[in-house]
């Protein structure tokens, strides 16, 4: 297999990253455009609106567990551990990542969000158990 085929999923989370960067933006401008919210605001998250406040958490949420998958893609690279297996693990993991920003920046169902957030974070150990498998030449 060939072993850059790891870094499609990691270019979906960073598109992901990007779109709700997209869309904090958006809700930031339409919070200040219709009142309400002030620029000032922005300067501290615990005076801004509800409105984007949660988009913006949901920014910090892309840059916490998903650092795991970064450096699990990058070693299951460098030491050709890339395989079916870890390829379709990594797209399972980004695909909880998508249906996590969604409901986060939607309803903001804390059960659904909150069952995606775990099945993400089953799917990324089990990635690095398989990796440290993989170090051990058991697999």
């Amino acid at each position: 297999m060939n072993q850059t085929t790891i870094f499609w999923p990691v270019l979906a989370h960073v598109a992901l990253v990007y779109i709700v960067y997209g869309v904090l933006g958006r809700r930031r401008y339409g919070a200040v455009k219709s009142g309400e919210a002030k620029v000032g605001q922005y300067k501290t998250r615990s005076t801004e609106p509800a409105s984007s406040v949660t988009v913006a958490a949901n920014l910090c949420n892309q840059f916490e567990l998903p650092v795991l998958f970064y450096v699990l893609c990058l070693t299951l690279h460098v030491t050709n551990g890339v395989n079916y297996l870890t390829l379709a693990l990594a797209w399972i993991f980004v695909l909880t990542r998508y249906f996590h920003a969604w409901v986060h920046l939607t309803s903001n169902n804390l059960r659904l969000r909150s069952r995606s957030f775990f099945a993400g974070a089953v799917v990324l150990a089990l990635a690095w158990i398989w990796f440290a498998l993989h170090l051990l030449g058991i697999v």
